[in-house]
């Protein structure tokens, strides 16, 4: 293996001695790609129409897909097979996966430098290299892999698009390889925000890609069906894991109490009971009944609720800091968060966004971001839920920092006047384990060196973010094979469960007359002449007949989205849906042109619920979708599928109801459409 690229002045930037490190960088080994296990069956759980089966994959003890022999690998004579992980030549009691997790983290504790510690704390954004490349950084992920590992010794990432199974499985691996050369050899974790929809925001959600395509939690919810919801979680864990991806940076528990909050699209909605009867079927489909070597661990998030934003607006955003509860339903947004710990969630996220105004059993709550209040995360988190898990920041709450030519503040609401050590010994303080979208592994060991937080502090954080990583199985075998990555990520049984789940999730919210009988659903091959702007003919030709104008319709078929203000002043603003529900007075004259033309089904996607009286008026169906394809809405309009869902959300009558409603109350006085609402047909 070559070396790594010099530091300044040609100085190498790791040890090349066997012992502890002394500053960041440690000792390197020499180690080929391999997959140790005790040749225990690895089991994929597969659903369609709720039936499940195994499909089985052996690993060779010693061996990788490419059968390049283990160097680590040992076997004892009683036949037990490990990883000399530290490269030592004996087995050490936190590479014996026989013993209990807290015996393994009581032996790896105690051998960990306070450097290899700090960089356990940090979990950054990171993407697959071209062709595995470990070297380059990329415009997100600020260091190349190699850096990460070897200089700032961490290893949780966020791993952001994929484009390639198997690419991607060989960057996993590669990474593995980098990180098991490392002194202690100490597995990377893989984490991912949602990526089984249609949502395309690096500051929230990916796009499916090669992955199976599902509708938005919005459209699991809107399917009220929790066995679903069960299969979805499978599903992906399956797609997830075959790559190495072993952390979810989900599910977002928050209630979608205000209409215009831009975050909801990852929601149940507004509803306290619907997302906590989902969140176990989507737990256990996730992490099993308990957390073990076929589990994605799941990050429950926003930590207590972050439905509730002052005018909807986003704390991703400085104009979006506050959080407030004029109708006093904070416990309400808690709940489901209750929950979660009761389930066993892995960890949880808490919001950016600073309580104003709050008062908890007679005492003010500190205005600060929920990551900096120790009342928060330590008092209510820790001792009054009882969670013991890892308490991840989101995303970037310590340093300013510039990607891809932007500049953008640290989230720090309410501590802006600290400095990156003082915010980062505040966030320790109040109760935080780990940093995400940071990589400052060095002012955790200045926090220490000063005297400011004592060593045992950070040990009890570090044993919390080990454990997840035994009870994952990655100490015994963090590589993935390559041939099941490509049987299983996207298969088509998959694809067609994601499939169904668009189109029973779509929800009918009018269905008027049409030749005398409801709109909905068309006769396919009627010889329908139908216009439809955003669908192409080939889409619609085995349905009907397209035409190209409205004039030479019998009916039209339009597919809009939620409005939104577009605002680009702040990194990944352009991004987030924000402002306004409801459409402009130029484009709500087109629209209700077509419909006033020609008897119009309109499908709306529904990421925020739109405020849409005037379409609602005039046109003769109205379809919601919460992601769907072309081919999904053609399948439900022409009656070869029948939709299902009810509105996970209500929808206002007017801007003016939406400002005036409470933000952390559901509903107003009036609205279009109800909570719940929905036709069969």
């Amino acid at each position: 293996m070559a070396d790594r690229p010099a530091g300044p002045a040609g100085r190498r930037r790791y040890a090349s001695g066997s012992g502890g490190n002394g500053g960041f960088g440690g000792p390197r080994r020499e180690l080929g790609l391999h997959i140790i296990t005790n040749q225990k069956p690895v089991s994929t759980f597969h659903y369609l129409n709720h039936l499940r089966s195994h499909s089985p994959m052996t690993y060779t003890i010693g061996c990788t897909t490419t059968g390049a022999i283990d160097k680590h690998a040992r076997v004892e004579s009683d036949g037990f097979a490990y990883r000399d992980l530290n490269g030592n030549g004996q087995l050490d009691p936190y590479e014996d996966s026989r013993l209990s997790t807290e015996e393994r983290i009581d032996d790896l504790l105690p051998r960990m430098t306070l450097q290899e510690k700090a960089g356990l704390m940090f979990q950054s954004i990171i993407e697959v290299g071209a062709d595995g490349d470990l070297a380059t950084a990329t415009p997100m992920s600020k260091f190349s892999p190699l850096v990460f590992v070897h200089d700032k010794l961490m290893n949780h990432f966020n791993i952001l698009a994929v484009k390639d199974v198997r690419e991607t499985v060989r960057w996993q691996n590669a990474m593995q390889a980098q990180a098991a050369s490392t002194r202690l050899g100490i597995p990377v974790t893989l984490s991912s925000d949602p990526r089984h929809a249609f949502t395309q925001n690096v500051g929230a959600a990916i796009a499916a890609g090669v992955y199976s395509q599902w509708c938005e939690n919005l459209g699991l919810a809107a399917t009220r069906d929790r066995e679903l919801v069960r299969g979805f979680a499978e599903i992906a864990r399956s797609e997830y894991s075959a790559l190495g991806i072993r952390a979810a940076l989900h599910p977002t528990i928050d209630l979608a109490t205000d209409g215009r909050w831009a975050r909801q699209f990852n929601t149940f909605g507004s509803s306290e009971e619907t997302t906590t009867q989902f969140l176990e079927p989507y737990l256990e489909g996730f992490q099993g009944g308990r957390l073990g070597p076929q589990s994605v661990a799941c990050m429950a998030k926003h930590f207590p609720g972050g439905g509730a934003q002052k005018d909807g607006e986003d704390p991703h955003f400085c104009y979006g800091r506050e959080q407030v509860y004029p109708g006093g339903n904070f416990e309400q947004h808690l709940a489901p968060f209750r929950r979660a710990v009761e389930l066993g969630v892995s960890a949880m996220m808490p919001y950016y966004s600073l309580p104003q105004g709050l008062v908890r059993n007679g005492v003010p709550i500190e205005e600060v971001g929920f990551a900096f209040n120790r009342q928060i995360i330590t008092g209510l988190l820790r001792e009054e839920i009882g969670f013991d898990g890892v308490v991840c920041c989101d995303w970037a709450i310590i340093n300013d920092q510039k990607t891809k030519g932007h500049h953008h503040q640290a989230r720090a609401w309410g501590v802006e006047h600290l400095t990156p050590v003082e915010r980062l010994a505040k966030a320790l303080d109040a109760g935080v384990d780990q940093f995400g979208g940071e990589a400052s592994p060095e002012l955790v060991v200045e926090v220490v060196e000063s005297g400011r937080i004592p060593e045992s502090r950070i040990d009890v954080s570090v044993r919390r973010i080990l454990r997840t990583k035994f009870q994952l199985g990655l100490f015994d075998n963090p590589f993935v094979d390559e041939e099941h990555a490509v049987r299983t990520v996207g298969c088509d049984e998959f694809r067609r469960a994601g499939f169904e789940a668009q189109c029973r999730s779509m929800t009918v919210l009018k269905n008027a007359d049409f030749r005398g009988s409801p709109a909905l659903p068309c006769s396919p091959g009627s010889g329908l002449r139908v216009y439809a702007p955003q669908i192409s003919d080939s889409h619609l030709a085995p349905y009907a007949t397209p035409v190209s104008s409205a004039s030479e319709a019998d009916i039209a078929i339009l597919r809009l989205a939620a409005p939104w203000e577009p605002r680009s002043k702040y990194f990944l603003e352009d991004r987030y849906h924000a402002g306004s529900l409801a459409f402009q007075d130029d484009q709500l004259k087109e629209i209700t042109s077509i419909c006033e033309t020609v008897p119009t089904i309109v499908d709306i996607y529904l990421d925020r619920p739109a405020v849409i009286p005037e379409i609602a008026a005039v046109a003769t169906a109205l379809v919601a979708n919460f992601g769907a394809k072309h081919e999904a809405l053609l399948e439900v309009v022409f009656g070869q599928v029948k939709p299902q869902g009810r509105l996970p959300f209500e929808m206002s009558r007017s801007m003016e109801a939406v400002r005036a409603a409470p933000e952390d109350v559901a509903g107003t006085d009036d609205p279009l459409f109800p909570i719940g609402h929905g036709l069969d047909i």
